[in-house]
């Protein structure tokens, strides 16, 4: 599973929005807005469940939002991600690799004037189910 939904507490100070995360402590970030909160707060979930799922660590279960007391000066909400999708936009250098094909193959695609690695990537997405 790599979507995931984690109430986020947002509480207001001086200069924007201090937001943790009531289920995992060591999961914490700030925003001057709500809208740049909510992203920061996309993103620092993602990061941490990164790291619970590489290394093969139990998740805790989210908490029931009307269950979350919060401050006057603060809210709860609901933060969602997707930790595939953080892994590949985090990750999306080029790696070169080798690869065997036969001679008349690679001919006939030179000659069409293919672009290799390009083919490579939309099979592989094809093959993931990502296309």
């Amino acid at each position: 599973m790599s979507k995931y939904a984690y109430p986020a507490i947002f509480h207001q100070e001086e200069n924007g929005f201090y937001i943790d995360f009531p289920d995992i402590e060591t999961c914490f970030t700030q925003g001057r807005d709500i809208p740049e909160g909510m992203e920061m707060a996309r993103d620092a979930l993602a990061l941490i469940l990164c790291e619970f799922e590489d290394h093969k660590r139990r998740l805790p279960v989210p908490s029931d939002l009307k269950e979350i007391k919060t401050g006057k000066d603060a809210f709860a909400t609901l933060i969602c991600c997707d930790t595939d999708h953080y892994r590949m936009t985090l990750n999306s250098r080029a790696v070169k690799k080798t690869l065997t094909i036969p001679a008349w193959m690679n001919d006939a695609a030179i000659a069409a004037g293919i672009n290799f690695s390009q083919v490579l990537q939309e099979a592989l997405l094809l093959k993931l189910g990502r296309a």
